[in-house]
């Protein structure tokens, strides 16, 4: 049925329960799993988050910002690894930054995946509600299934 499933995990319970999922379907279809997380991009306005000035960052700032969140991003991945036994499946893992929902739905149609499965929330629940989620995103503009987990 499934030959390969993309699995997003941004460091939520909900997204440890998708890849537990994930890995059940994969192991009845020996699918490949393609565990992905993205870094979003660091604000250019982060200062007024912080009490300081509205001032953009440095590239230099920039750029160490955005290394400490693709670190953190393969700290998700390590941590739902964890949660689950992926003995017996071929996995593969991705790490990109910008827009989640748009990074996710064009990860999937270039590895040409069968489904996704994911969190129907995730870290960013307040923000979902006031903006969207990223699963309702993807699964109004995936060209595969989608899979939402709660």
């Amino acid at each position: 049925m499934y030959q390969s499933i993309l699995v997003p995990i941004d460091g939520s319970s909900h997204a440890e329960k998708a890849l537990q999922v994930a890995a059940q379907l994969a192991k009845g279809t020996s699918a490949v799993l393609h565990l992905m997380t993205v870094a979003e991009f660091p604000p250019d306005n982060i200062g007024l988050f912080t009490g300081g000035t509205a001032e953009p960052f440095s590239e230099e700032e920039r750029e160490k910002l955005a290394a400490g969140m693709k670190e953190e991003a393969h700290k998700a991945i390590d941590k739902a690894r964890a949660t689950v036994d992926l003995s017996g499946i071929e996995v593969k893992e991705v790490v990109r930054q910008g827009r989640p929902a748009e990074l996710i739905t064009g990860e999937a149609e270039e590895l040409g995946v069968d489904a996704i499965v994911m969190g129907s929330r995730g870290v960013s629940d307040v923000r979902g509600m006031v903006f969207g989620s990223v699963s309702h995103k993807v699964s109004h503009t995936a060209g595969c299934t989608v899979i939402t987990v709660t």
